[in-house]
């Protein structure tokens, strides 16, 4: 083939890729440009939603905070608060509990590492009615952890969330070079500090993926969460964007684009976080100084 035809070729092989991609990033960022539009349109209907709206407004974001029938504000609150604190708490336990699986040897250890993998089979809500009996008579004695409470939704998403994230978190700290707790055991160091210390601060990247993974699974939670709580002023945000669209949805489309446009900020904001630990932290070996 001479040079002018390898080049041709070589141009339309160029051209097939950069219309695949551009296909991929039409298909990815048209539902996110739809709700944005349907989110500053003040006709707020369905039938007849354009990408470009005639006339763009803010009156459905105003709404989100003025109407005292839906305390959007309050959801949103709630589930930060909610999703903030099960992905830490979770991020701790797990930490905690695959420094042993990892580190120690101990009776029972393999039967613990199957057992949480086989709990992880069988989703949360086929346990429903078991954890609504459970939080109710648990609320009998503990009002705080019972039904209608955020400590006893906290509890039930610690629950799911411990078993699949301490098998990650236990792989990662295996490839942690045990010289590292020798060399400090032998300069005088606890255990704990050993964990505290060492582990942990070379386990930042898989600490960020599990803090993101447990936020956006409790965030996004409707089921549970749904079923747990009864209170309007205790709803997680999920749980209350029912409100805008239940038995209207064709003319309440525009506050509920705009209440989720407002709702994904918490999680596009953990993602630009961490994702210096998600990236780079990630290529840093723990023998690295």
């Amino acid at each position: 083939m001479s040079r002018q035809g390898l080049r041709r070729l070589q141009g339309v092989k160029r051209l097939w890729r950069h219309i695949l991609i551009l296909s991929v990033l039409a298909w990815v960022f048209f539902p996110l440009l739809w709700v944005i539009s349907a989110s500053v349109d003040p006709r707020g209907v369905l039938v007849g939603q354009s990408l470009l709206p005639p006339r763009a407004s803010l009156e459905h974001y105003r709404e989100l905070f003025t109407n005292p029938r839906h305390p959007f504000g309050l959801w949103f609150l709630n589930s930060v608060k909610v999703a903030g604190l099960t992905a830490l708490l979770s991020m701790l336990l797990c930490a905690l509990g695959a420094y042993a699986f990892s580190r120690f040897r101990f009776r029972g250890r393999r039967t613990g590492l199957l057992t949480l993998l086989l709990i992880q089979i069988f989703p949360q809500f086929l346990a429903m009615v078991a954890i609504y009996l459970f939080l109710k008579q648990l609320g009998e004695w503990i009002p705080t952890l019972g039904l209608n409470t955020h400590a006893g939704l906290i509890l039930v998403y610690l629950g799911g969330a411990i078993g699949f994230n301490t098998w990650l978190m236990k792989g990662f700290f295996d490839t942690v070079p045990r010289s590292l707790d020798e060399a400090a055991l032998i300069d005088g160091a606890t255990p704990w500090q050993v964990f505290w210390r060492i582990i942990l601060p070379l386990s930042r990247p898989v600490l960020a993926v599990i803090f993101i993974l447990v936020f956006i699974g409790t965030y996004s939670d409707f089921i549970l969460a749904s079923i747990l709580l009864k209170d309007i002023n205790k709803y997680t945000f999920a749980v209350g964007l029912k409100f805008f669209i239940e038995n209207q949805y064709n003319t309440r489309w525009g506050p509920f684009a705009a209440a989720s446009i407002l709702g994904s900020l918490p999680i596009v904001m953990i993602f630009l976080a961490a994702q210096r630990w998600i990236v780079s932290g990630l290529t840093r070996g723990a023998v690295k100084g």
